[in-house]
């Protein structure tokens, strides 16, 4: 039996005035940072004729502009509130104009972001002493894998650092390390089982307890578990553990053993969640993740719109914690496919997918059409190609998403190459070519 030792933060034990009351002082203190040191926000500010002193509350945010992508991509270097010199590590994620976007760290933020990893290990019960296995690249200038390193370094754990991908690897480190805990991606995980039956490893009888899980989600917007959670769960008497970040946010929303959605750092990120008016919806409805960072140096973001839409659940959690949870991404508000008259998003795609057994890999493709609207080809790897099997798979998108897209098996070799690149942090499952 797994048994963990969870630790939940004393901010998240206040009470919810409490938690409130700790983020308009953090946020007045952001603001004032921001104006002293951001070119940006004070350029933003004096064309919009804000006073920031009267920003005193959360409430008070929706009188601020919003910052978004675009901005981060052309005014990057005006972001920046340090010196160059100070800053230690350089990270980057990719941009809606193309050139990727950089993000650069100081001292005290590479401390920042150890903290909030920590927080987030040991919600999920990692102790001093465990042993992890890090299963993602903390290379190419990627922050995840960096801040996995830095939290479990600062908690005590011993690391194995991997990186991604190549099943007879991970399982040879398995075997000698004897890791309690993984951090990997779901789906690669099946990869993995089906590696370990193909040659005999008892991966029922291995060390591994737990995975902290990224990049894909666990949970349908109900938060139970998704079909893909279900099928490894299935196979492996594991514990699962889904965690949302982002690069921009230099901030986990990491679940704990009861799934009710990743948990809130009051002390790292202040989030609302907008309609498509920017008003913020009500609590459990869907709307895009709007965020405004707390203890950043290097740079810090003000009412960032990330493009992920997801539900904010503020019930307390069985766990005890007081803060928020957020439930799964459901969608990226630019990856928005209106086809045949549905409103659909990749992740609603990959779920009908992962349905069947038979499909080892997948690549969804979105374009416009001569008229100009969507169209959605489903290229996929299967083990039965027939006319039976094709059917079965138009039935079952009719029945969860009353439209069927086209579907065109493909040879191993060749999706492999598109899905698995080597220049690639994780996985090529969805391409839009309307962009």
């Amino acid at each position: 039996m797994f048994t963990k030792n969870i630790q939940i933060s004393k901010l998240e034990q206040l009470s919810a005035q409490e938690i409130e009351d700790f983020q308009n002082q953090k946020l007045q203190e952001q603001l004032a940072y921001l104006m002293k040191n951001s070119t940006f926000y004070k350029r933003m500010f004096a064309e919009h004729n804000i006073d920031w002193t009267s920003i005193k509350t959360l409430v008070d945010l929706k009188r601020l502009p919003l910052t978004t992508k675009n901005d981060l991509q052309q005014f990057n270097q005006d972001f920046l509130c340090v010196e160059p010199s100070e800053i230690i590590d350089y990270s980057t994620t990719s941009g809606t104009l193309g050139d990727p976007v950089t993000f650069g760290l100081t001292d005290k933020d590479l401390e920042r972001l150890a903290n909030n990893e920590l927080n987030s290990f040991q919600r999920i019960g990692v102790q001093k002493g465990d042993v992890v296995q890090l299963m993602t690249t903390i290379d190419r200038r990627f922050m995840a894998g960096l801040a996995y390193f830095l939290g479990l370094r600062k908690l005590g754990a011993g690391v194995i650092r991997v990186g991604a991908g190549v099943p007879q690897l991970q399982w040879d480190s398995i075997l000698k390390y004897k890791p309690k805990y993984l951090v990997a991606v779901p789906s690669f995980l099946l990869k993995m089982l089906d590696y370990a039956e193909k040659n005999e490893i008892d991966f029922k009888n291995s060390s591994v307890k737990a995975v902290l899980c990224i990049g894909e989600s666990l949970r349908e917007k109900s938060l139970e578990p998704s079909l893909l959670a279900q099928k490894i769960t299935s196979k492996w008497n594991i514990k699962l553990f889904s965690t949302y970040a982002s690069t921009e946010m230099s901030t986990a929303f990491t679940e704990c053993e009861f799934g009710k959605g990743g948990h809130h750092q009051p002390d790292l990120i202040i989030s609302e969640i907008l309609d498509e008016h920017n008003n913020e919806v009500e609590n459990g409805e869907l709307g895009e993740l709007t965020i405004t960072t707390l203890g950043i140096e290097g740079m810090p973001l003000l009412r960032f719109k990330t493009g992920d839409l997801l539900r904010k659940h503020i019930e307390k959690c069985v766990c005890g914690s007081n803060s928020y949870r957020l439930g799964p991404v459901e969608g990226r508000k630019q990856h928005m496919i209106k086809y045949k008259g549905t409103t659909l998003y990749p992740p609603a795609l990959h779920d009908v997918l992962s349905h069947f057994d038979e499909i080892k890999l997948h690549l969804i493709e979105i374009y416009s059409n001569d008229l100009g609207t969507d169209e959605i080809l489903l290229r996929v790897v299967s083990t039965d190609e027939s006319e039976n099997f094709l059917l079965r798979i138009k039935d079952q998108f009719r029945a969860k998403l009353r439209v069927t897209p086209t579907i065109k098996f493909e040879k191993i070799d060749h999706l492999q190459n598109i899905i698995f690149r080597p220049e690639s942090r994780k996985p090529i499952t969805f391409i839009d070519y309307r962009e």
